[in-house]
């Protein structure tokens, strides 16, 4: 007779400090505050973010420095996708937060509309998304983009 072994359960990945980004530049999230003061501490598991906003700025600098374990770790796990590769992404230039309904520690549910501005192949972009955030075993997580 033989056993079948039970598949470990699916995790989530551990905290990780981006790939070197100086901790005193400024907050590619747009913030008047030094990375490792304003982003940086979500990043690095330090703290979570306390509103849906906070959320949707730090995983905007999660993208413009390149921590995709960070954005796996603040997807939705109905959601996320199996993982995620940077490495040819745009280069993320500016954040413009547009509109927040919700979101704040009185909410399990937020949206943010944003604008995030790019270059890629030397031309400038910019994404517009109406974002969904929910509360997920007490902590904000991106949920989907709202059509």
């Amino acid at each position: 007779m033989s056993r079948r072994r039970p598949r470990p359960p699916r995790r989530t990945p551990a905290p990780s400090a981006a790939r070197s980004f100086d901790p005193s530049a400024p907050c590619p999230c747009g913030l008047p505050a030094a990375y490792g003061e304003c982003c940086g501490r979500f990043h690095g598991g330090e703290a979570t973010a306390p509103t849906a906003e906070a959320l949707m700025r730090s995983r905007y600098a999660a993208f413009a420095v390149g921590d995709e374990a960070y954005l796996l770790r603040t997807w939705h796990p109905s959601t996320r996708p199996g993982r995620l590769d940077l490495a040819d992404g745009p280069r993320w230039t500016g954040l413009e937060i547009v509109e927040t309904t919700g979101g704040s520690a009185f909410h399990t549910e937020g949206t943010v509309t944003f604008r995030a501005h790019y270059t890629a192949d030397g031309r400038p972009g910019t994404q517009e998304e109406h974002s969904r955030f929910v509360r997920h075993e007490g902590a904000w997580v991106y949920l989907d983009a709202v059509t």
